[in-house]
């Protein structure tokens, strides 16, 4: 099953999805990553239902009545976010919940309002099969460079070679 942050790595690089997929996690020590988790630890203090694990695959950042909750330190990658939480809603319909998701942005003090559509879950629908493609494949999808790649957690890797020709 696809996890959430593998939704939203499918939106910002296939690369990345893939690398992240197969265990080469670059993340833990990277800064932006480290800023991310203690955003989540000191998110959302006055829900009780916070870092819900759901089926063991996905887990929501928190949930009330009305809404799904995801924090995220800005909103440089929108279309990724939003997917992800298109994943999340999807993911919960397909268990009989239907929700509504509310993605915020601290750092801009910015909430944006996410409902699923029938369009948007035929959209969940083919991401999953591409991911899974993207995952059968025994080697990384090829190095495209993107404008965000120096912020990257995984840009040492990716770029190792680059400029030794």
């Amino acid at each position: 099953m696809v996890s959430g942050v593998q939704m939203q790595y499918y939106k910002v690089c296939k690369r990345k999805l893939w690398l992240f997929s197969k265990g080469i996690a670059m993340e833990n020590e990277h800064e932006r990553v480290i800023e991310g988790k203690i955003l989540h630890e000191r998110a959302y203090p006055r829900l009780e239902d916070r870092e819900i694990l759901v089926d063991d695959t996905f887990k929501l950042d928190a949930l009330d009545k009305e809404y799904v909750r995801e924090i995220k330190i800005s909103s440089k990658m929108p279309e990724a976010d939003r997917f992800q939480m298109l994943y999340y809603l999807y993911e919960l319909k397909k268990r009989g919940i239907t929700k509504k998701g509310l993605i915020s942005y601290t750092k801009e003090r910015k909430t944006e309002e996410v409902e699923l559509t029938e369009k948007d879950e035929s959209a969940i629908e083919k991401a999953i099969k591409e991911i899974y493609v993207i995952l059968q494949s025994p080697s990384p999808p090829r190095l495209k460079k993107l404008p965000y790649c120096t912020k990257c957690a995984y840009y040492e890797f990716c770029f190792a070679l680059e400029g030794d020709d």
